[in-house]
């Protein structure tokens, strides 16, 4: 072939030279354009916002810290409305239970903010002391002229005047912090596989103070620190075998103790009872009934109570939540559930999120105690439990049990604190000035006001 007509350029070739490009910028992609997103509508939106908000570092320890002071301080209102009768009928200033509640709250703030303050190891540390004391008190309890007995429960110590001390009170938070060394000492030494290491000397040592509050009659007490227990061995990874059994043989020592307990049995035929009866054997339960079926949707408003002239016992203590129920409705029953539901799952969420053995079985054994024992408490007022004798955690009068929470409370927000998210979010939130002045975090300017800490939505 001529060497002229193999160089010339071919029709097709030159016209690809010649044909003029476009711009990358202004060229149409030629795979198909994604859907838009589908519009969730207002609800859906809503939701979607809502798990965000949900899903964000700091929820956790916001749930806790807020939900915990809302209930506290609802309790105290509630004290002192429900309270101001059952005073003025002993004699007292219509301010009494109250003044007393606000000092142990007073008392209990410090107590939490020194738990936040504290670092873990002083915790593991403080958990022997305290179970060895509150055993000690528990025993000092039982001795004749030292105890005293308060509506057929001899559990209480007389610290002088108007003060008493109910030491099985501290002894479910010394299980919890002791309970949750012992196990993580366990863990690391690979023992939780075996049973006996599991359950000796946690079982035991529970079983001591179980029979310590069982010498005193309190059956309430011991149901939240049997409950404290079997959150602890499920944490800890109990085989549902052992885990099985070991609730059958609890069950059955309940059983035990009820049927031979007159007074147990008078107050589990009270399930669901709509007549006080003949000898008013369900008076409180019925009444308690009452006093939440007359309050309707808002209440009859606060103060305004019918039940708390004296028709209903122990109207600031155990059944402070019916005077809640009649005083400011479902609105206002509905909205304390709430708060301790949202406080619940926090702490679920800071146990289930830990890598740390310690905090994960403390923080479970803190989530159960307070569930657990709001749980009891509000079947009893609603009739669908036994009542048990036990307070409403945070709510209830009684400095004994506020103390203790309040520090169980101080425990979930240290361990909040201690994810890498949540430290980097709250540094984030110090005040600018405060940064500047002592010399941490960066200079705030435009590009970084709006930019938010990694990990945080």
């Amino acid at each position: 072939m001529p060497r002229s007509a193999t160089n010339a350029p071919r029709p097709d070739r030159e016209a690809r030279r010649t044909r003029p490009q476009r711009s990358p910028r202004l060229q149409r992609p030629t795979a198909p354009s994604a859907r838009p997103p589908r519009d969730l509508g207002p609800v859906g939106r809503l939701g979607r916002r809502l798990r965000r908000a949900w899903d964000r570092p700091l929820t956790a320890y916001y749930l806790i810290l807020g939900g915990s002071a809302l209930i506290t301080v609802l309790g105290l209102v509630m004290v002192f409305s429900a309270s101001q009768i059952q005073a003025l009928q002993s004699g007292l200033s219509s301010t009494h239970y109250f003044r007393k509640q606000l000092v142990a709250a007073v008392l209990g703030a410090l107590l939490l903010w020194a738990a936040t303050r504290m670092p873990i190891a002083l915790h593991r540390a403080l958990s022997y002391p305290l179970l060895i004391g509150s055993v000690f008190l528990m025993a000092l309890v039982q001795v004749p002229g030292i105890g005293q007995e308060i509506n057929g429960n001899q559990n209480w110590l007389s610290l002088g005047g108007p003060f008493q001390l109910q030491p099985s009170e501290f002894g479910k938070l010394a299980l919890v912090l002791w309970g949750a060394d012992l196990l993580a000492r366990k863990g690391e030494r690979n023992l939780l596989t075996q049973w006996k290491h599991m359950l000796v000397p946690l079982v035991p040592a529970a079983m001591l103070l179980l029979g310590l509050i069982m010498l005193g009659g309190d059956m309430g007490t011991a149901i939240i620190l049997t409950a404290i227990v079997f959150g602890l061995l499920w944490l800890a990874g109990a085989p549902t075998r052992m885990f099985a059994t070991v609730l059958g043989i609890a069950a059955v020592l309940a059983l035990i103790l009820i049927r031979t307990n007159p007074n147990r049995m008078a107050r589990l035929s009270c399930l669901g009872a709509t007549d006080p009866g003949p000898s008013d054997s369900c008076w409180q339960a019925v009444h308690g009934t009452y006093a939440l079926a007359s309050g309707g949707w808002f209440g009859s408003g606060l103060g305004a109570s019918v039940e708390k002239w004296g028709q209903l016992p122990e109207p600031h203590t155990d059944f402070i939540f019916a005077v809640t129920g009649e005083e400011l409705g479902l609105s206002g029953t509905l909205s304390v559930l709430a708060l301790f539901a949202a406080l619940g799952y926090a702490g679920i969420r800071v146990a289930g999120r830990t890598e740390q053995p310690f905090v994960r079985y403390a923080a479970g054994g803190v989530t159960t105690w307070i569930t657990v024992q709001a749980v009891v408490n509000i079947g009893a007022v609603l009739g669908l439990l036994p009542i048990a004798g036990v307070p409403l955690p945070l709510f209830s009068y009684g400095g004994s049990a506020l103390l203790p929470t309040m520090f169980a409370i101080g425990l979930l927000i240290a361990f909040a604190r201690q994810d890498p998210a949540v430290r980097a979010a709250l540094a984030v939130r110090q005040p600018t000035l405060g940064r500047r002045r002592f010399g941490t975090g960066r200079k705030t300017t435009r590009r970084t006001a709006g930019r938010r800490p990694y990990g945080e939505r």
